[in-house]
């Protein structure tokens, strides 16, 4: 017996068999060599350009891209795609320098336990720039995002287009604009500058909902200020061209800023509660500690009695909305007119206000344009409208006519016109000629509409109404008789224009109470491929 088994040892040794033990131990190793390998791709790929580009980034007083998804999102709560993509150019030595993940961070995360799909470029690799897969990776998590109804945030610091690349990098921003516009009123889209956007790169944050920016750190232009030098002589710095202040205040591209990484990410946090997830889901709703039906008697002496002197409009949004929370879309921008988000009763609502310390609330084409943009995107995603109207008319004046505000003020028209959510107006004190018609007025079905006791519905003020009327006269008497008739709110109020004259103090509960009720309002529009509003 044990000479047939040292025979068959024999055999198993001179045989082929005898390459069994090694294959096997070769795939282990094989495959301890690929998880090594994995394992230092991934440590490679958290480190984006390296430790010393890391250090650079920080020094500007910025975080890497990494930091502004984890500090953006809830702990533990960001799942990336992607990490291991890599650039496939072999032109000027392009393929002797590859980075894992190519200068985008991509995946999905949780903001206040609601997802959210992300990207997040890191300039540390290749300065942000777009290539081709760089783009693949974007385009991957906004088709991902559109498949489930969820908001994309783009966290944006990216030197442009990766020239080294030609074409393929300029076809990947046309893929990712091409998917801004598909997205565009299917899910909200947000963008936050926190670095250089400049060339191609702008008109993606151009496209989405809202665009934030960084303080010092961010910048949007089309070309940057060498060019604009050479072409036309003039010299500009970049914050002078294109930086936070330049497009919060000037331009309006912007819709905010802040002073800095944390402080952007943190109020974004805050921004992205009061939004829906999508155009399928109503307006947000939380738990509210703010009484519906809390009187506020302050706004009954907020009005001056003197029928041309200025008041701050915000006193009479923070009174009335739960818990003075407002949060102001482009503060700094047509300051004649308010835009912004608040709760009523726990509810998502979108404010539009006139601001009568600005040209006296007066609509310009500014104010038009961006009360335009936000009543749409209100209405959009289901968020009813609250407007708080005091405006005497349109700007007048060359300038206005000469820019064109019969059509931008058109698009403030339209906007409210086509909406389809709730609409509740209040009207504080003046309501004149078109401007009265445009402010969300009964006629552009308006579903509430209030006015205070200090109302005036009236073509224009009596001054200007008399000295038409009885030209060449005495228009002192008239004058009196023309504001006893219309400088009150019962004209409107007989005609069936306003729902009813209330106290201001009610006001709060006016709203809550109608917000209920309008719940579950259905409205719809003519079917049309679309409409052609006056852009």
């Amino acid at each position: 017996m044990a000479g047939a088994v040292s025979r068959v040892s024999v055999l198993l040794k001179s045989s082929s068999l005898k390459v069994l033990p090694p294959l096997r131990w070769c795939t282990v190793a094989h495959n301890i060599a690929v998880k090594t390998a994995i394992d230092e791709k991934r440590k490679a790929a958290l480190l984006g350009g390296g430790q010393g580009r890391i250090d650079k980034q920080h020094a500007k007083g910025k975080l890497t891209a990494r930091e502004r998804l984890h500090l953006l999102c809830d702990p533990d709560s960001f799942t990336e795609y992607d990490m291991f993509a890599e650039h496939r150019c072999t032109d000027f030595g392009m393929e002797k320098e590859k980075y894992a993940g190519d200068g985008v961070v991509t995946g999905h995360g949780r903001i206040h336990g609601r997802p959210v799909y992300l990207f997040s470029q890191d300039f540390t690799v290749f300065g942000g720039s777009l290539s081709s897969a760089h783009a693949r990776k974007i385009c991957k998590v906004m088709d991902q995002a559109m498949l489930v109804g969820v908001p994309v945030i783009g966290l944006n610091d990216s030197g442009g287009a990766r020239i080294q690349e030609g074409v393929e990098s300029l076809a990947g921003y046309a893929d990712i604009f091409q998917r801004n516009v598909l997205a565009s009123g299917v899910i909200p889209q947000i963008s936050m500058i926190m670095g250089p956007c400049a060339g191609g790169a702008v008109y993606s944050p151009a496209l989405t909902d809202y665009t934030f920016m960084v303080r010092d750190t961010s910048y949007l232009f089309i070309t940057g200020p060498d060019v604009v030098k050479s072409v036309t002589g003039e010299d500009v710095t970049q914050e002078e061209l294109g930086g936070a202040k330049t497009h919060t205040a000037v331009s309006g591209v912007a819709h905010h800023a802040f002073d800095n990484d944390v402080d952007a990410l943190v109020r974004l946090r805050e921004f992205y509660n009061f939004l829906p997830l999508s155009n399928r889901d109503a307006a947000p709703r939380r738990q509210c500690d703010d009484p519906p039906e809390r009187p506020v008697y302050s706004l009954d002496t907020v009005v001056p009695l003197e029928s041309t002197a200025a008041y701050d409009m915000l006193d009479i949004i923070r009174a009335v909305v739960d818990e003075r929370d407002f949060f102001e879309i482009q503060p700094l921008y047509a300051k004649n007119i308010i835009v912004g988000f608040a709760r009523m009763n726990g509810r998502t609502v979108g404010i539009v206000a006139n601001q009568p310390k600005f040209a006296a609330g007066c609509l310009d084409i500014n104010a038009s344009v961006k009360g335009a943009r936000f009543v749409r995107f209100c209405d959009a995603f289901n968020i009813p409208i609250l407007t708080f109207e005091d405006v005497p008319g349109f700007l007048p004046g060359t300038a206005q006519e000469f820019g064109g505000i019969i059509r931008h003020g058109a698009k403030l028209l339209y906007a409210y016109a086509e909406a389809t959510v709730p609409k509740i107006t209040i009207i504080t004190r003046k309501a004149y000629g078109g401007a009265y018609d445009v402010m969300s007025s009964k006629h552009l079905r308006g579903d509430m509409n209030y006015a205070w006791p200090t109302a005036e519905v009236a073509v224009m003020g009596a001054k200007g109404a008399v000295s038409i009327i009885f030209r060449g006269e005495d228009v002192k008497a008239a004058e009196t008789e023309y504001m006893e008739k219309f400088t009150n709110p019962f004209p409107a109020a007989i005609r069936g224009f306003v729902d009813d004259i209330i106290e201001p103090h009610t006001t709060r509960a006016r709203i809550c109470a109608d917000l209920d009720l309008l719940e579950s309002k259905k409205q719809e529009n003519p079917w049309k491929k679309h409409a052609n509003m006056p852009l």
